[in-house]
């Protein structure tokens, strides 16, 4: 049997909302399941905990991690945001003005650091900046332009264009130029002449929630999850939209990632992460889970028939769908629960990301080692 993909394994809870790493790849910091931001540091031969952020009073449902300024940024339901600041050996809050009447859900570093995004449950975008005269970081409002919760976001590497996911169905892609923080003709004209808050694009694609939008790392191509299991590429979604609907004959997507231009990671409900790639056509299809494992057929009647009673009724403990029994989803991988989160890690020296954590509702974050497990199209 084939060594398994995930070369790291490690139970740090009962469930993780969400996590990140620090620059170096020494530190995680994750929210288990509460009002706290646990932050752990490997030592020799195990992970020990360093520092509890305590400033929340709400469950954390996001954090990132900055690569270049080593801040980092927690939002929770309580509405607020904080941005952490190693001084020492502590982490020092400064609160971000969000002006928000409802949960904030999401939350991610612009490329260039010198802004973040967070989406919320009021229907809104916060786009924050820092404003050295008064020491705090403020936020300006993109309103009205939502009909539900926003789900998730996504920067365009031209540190303009954000991409949103709501549970109005729609993908929409708006401007964030912000005079004085952003510098017109910055990487591409066309992005710095429009104005804050300006739709450039709504994908209407899906008639159920969508999560886990995505960039690839040129820009072309966007990708995103449908709750009705469907998987969805868009490429030159500035100019001339082209869409491609997948639909998964399994349990719907969480969240995604573009290891490469042609390579996509999807992660979900079905506990185990899924390769979709694009051929030369730029078609994507669905190619394997990646957490693939050899079943041994059972030889217990008993077993047998609580099996095929849990097929009849969909309610397998793997959650799989009566009509489908994928071989390379048993019992036992790498994860137990719904995966909610996917963070790359490592780049190879063609531009494509060799590693990446997950974390789910089983509390465990699990390294992921493309190398020697598939072939990433450029």
């Amino acid at each position: 049997m084939a060594a398994t993909a995930a070369v790291a394994i490690h139970q740090f809870a009962e469930c993780i909302t969400c996590h990140a790493w620090s620059p170096d790849q020494s530190m995680i910091a994750f929210c288990p399941n509460n009002n706290e931001v646990h932050i752990y540091k490997f030592f020799t031969d195990k992970w020990e905990k360093l520092h509890v952020l305590s400033k929340h009073d709400q469950i954390v449902s996001g954090i990132d991690w900055s690569r270049s300024s080593n801040k980092i940024v927690t939002v929770s339901h309580d509405r607020n945001s904080y941005v952490w600041t190693q001084e020492g050996s502590d982490w020092i809050p400064t609160l971000v003005i969000l002006k928000l009447n409802r949960a904030a859900l999401c939350v991610q570093w612009s490329p260039k650091e010198n802004k973040f995004a967070v989406g919320s449950g009021a229907k809104s975008v916060c786009i924050c900046y820092y404003e050295q005269e008064n020491n705090w970081w403020i936020s300006k409002v993109i309103r009205k332009r939502h009909e539900s919760s926003v789900t998730s976001l996504a920067w365009h590497p031209n540190n303009i264009y954000l991409a949103t996911t709501s549970t109005d169905g729609k993908c929409r892609v708006f401007s964030t130029f912000i005079k004085g923080v952003d510098t017109r003709g910055s990487q591409s004209s066309t992005s710095t002449d429009s104005k804050f808050g300006e739709q450039i694009a709504q994908l209407d694609l899906s008639s159920t929630w969508v999560f886990g939008v995505r960039w690839s790392a040129s820009g072309k191509t966007l990708a995103y999850a449908g709750h009705n299991s469907m998987i969805y590429f868009v490429d030159e979604v500035e100019s001339a939209p082209a869409a491609q609907n997948l639909a998964l004959r399994d349990l719907p997507l969480r969240d995604v990632l573009f290891v490469s231009e042609r390579t996509v990671i999807g992660v979900g409900f079905d506990c185990n992460p899924m390769i979709f790639a694009a051929d030369e056509t730029g078609l994507w299809s669905f190619v394997r889970f990646l957490d693939e494992r050899k079943v041994t057929p059972s030889t217990s009647k008993a077993s047998q028939l609580s099996e095929a009673l849990g097929k009849l009724y969909g309610q397998s403990k793997q959650g799989t769908s009566s009509d489908s029994v994928e071989p390379s989803k048993p019992r036992g991988g790498a994860h137990e629960n719904c995966i909610t989160c996917i963070v790359p890690l490592t780049k190879g020296r063609d531009g494509t990301i060799k590693r990446f954590s997950t974390s789910g509702l089983d509390g465990k974050i699990v390294v992921w080692d493309l190398e020697n497990h598939m072939t990433i199209a450029k």
